[in-house]
């Protein structure tokens, strides 16, 4: 997905331009999608990121034409399809529940769509040996799907997918149903097959991992609206402001309250904290648990609350002010609950955020940089 906005005849395999989506109930109308605009650039795996009740899943259903905009028009491969029915769209839809036919056989199902739509045969067999192939399901053609585990399940819905050949594949959520192993195992094996058979991919989840580790790019979603779209990257290392920057992360950001101090600001509750700027009052301070650790001498004071040991490194949620602060630090730590401790971060992982919660100026985040350093 990139920034840019192209009109309807342009390159991009999907662009959305202005899309909403609004119920009415008893209580008012509800804003599912609230006024959507992004591009998914041909060949790209895209995924809409964001908490449940966000618009991911609907934002997918109107690309999919599952549902109909209120507002704005869906384009896909330069042709405006905002009214059009699923099929003709020229896409393919894989969906949380796999959605196979149980008294079918694995072949049979995979073969399902080109069978409706009378493909000749020999074409039929020719593509179903190419998918079981690609797929590792050569040898599980004749069996339903109940006598297979959900991985084989997931494969036999991408296998469905990918033998209508379509250009562009829309996934719901495709993984929630697997366990934590076979979802990382999942994750690789499509990012593998989107890669290698070129197709462009949106791709909805509220997992962040997924999102970070498999996407070209990140629609990041909230209440309907776009919050911020970007390489995963981006949204890791220049939030757009505070949902961004708790939302992305394992733990979340730290942010701490900054308010007045005399001619300067300073963390709320922190003594003998540094200064920044008298503007930066009313903002927040960003700071990732990773990037701080704790110091011998010098360093912001704060106290520990906490302390998890995680194996290759330990979560130690400390009080600065009125703040807890969580810091990452590798292995084992000797810190324990009471103790005073100092803690540092190196110049340029602070983020400085405004009072709305957007990311401040490149100018005014120097000068935290400089100040915590």
């Amino acid at each position: 997905m990139s920034t840019a906005r192209p009109t309807l005849d342009s390159l991009s395999a999907i662009a959305l331009r202005g899309v909403a989506k609004h119920w009415a109930t008893a209580h008012g109308r509800v804003h599912g999608v609230d006024g959507i605009s992004f591009d998914a650039d041909e060949g790209t795996l895209n995924v809409l990121l964001g908490p449940s009740g966000c618009g991911k899943s609907t934002t997918l259903r109107l690309i999919a034409g599952l549902e109909f905009p209120d507002a704005g028009t869906i384009a896909i491969a330069g042709r405006d399809v905002t009214r059009l029915p699923p099929a003709q769209r020229a896409i393919a839809m894989v969906f949380q529940s796999y959605a196979l036919f149980p008294h079918l056989s694995v072949a049979e199902n995979i073969l399902f769509g080109l069978r409706v739509r009378k493909v000749a045969r020999a074409e039929c067999d020719a593509r179903l040996a190419q998918v079981a192939d690609l797929l590792g399901l050569a040898k599980l053609l004749d069996r339903k799907p109940s006598q297979l585990s959900g991985g084989q399940q997931q494969r036999v819905a991408l296998g469905r997918a990918i033998i209508a050949r379509a250009p562009v594949c829309l996934m719901d959520e495709p993984l929630s149903n697997l366990d934590a192993q076979l979802r990382a195992e999942m994750r690789s094996e499509i990012r593998a097959l989107q890669r290698k058979l070129g197709i462009t991919m949106v791709y909805v989840t509220h997992d962040q991992v997924e999102a970070m580790s498999m996407a070209d790019r990140v629609l990041l979603l909230n209440a309907g609206r776009v919050e911020q779209n970007g390489r995963p990257v981006d949204l890791y290392e220049a939030p757009a402001n505070t949902f961004v920057a708790r939302f992305i992360g394992t733990p979340p950001m730290n942010l701490m309250n900054l308010v007045p101090a005399g001619d300067a600001a300073a963390i709320e509750g922190a003594e003998h904290g540094p200064r920044l700027p008298r503007a930066c009052a009313g903002g927040t301070l960003g700071v990732r648990p990773e990037h701080i650790e704790l110091a011998s001498a010098e360093g912001l004071r704060a106290a520990v609350e906490s302390v998890e040991y995680l194996g290759a490194d330990s979560l130690v949620v400390c009080r600065v002010g009125t703040a807890p602060v969580a810091v990452r630090v590798p292995g084992a730590v000797a810190a324990a609950p009471g103790d005073a401790v100092r803690l540092r971060w190196p110049e340029g992982a602070a983020h400085v955020f405004e009072a709305d919660g957007r990311r401040a100026s490149d100018a005014r985040r120097h000068e935290a940089a400089t100040a915590f350093a």
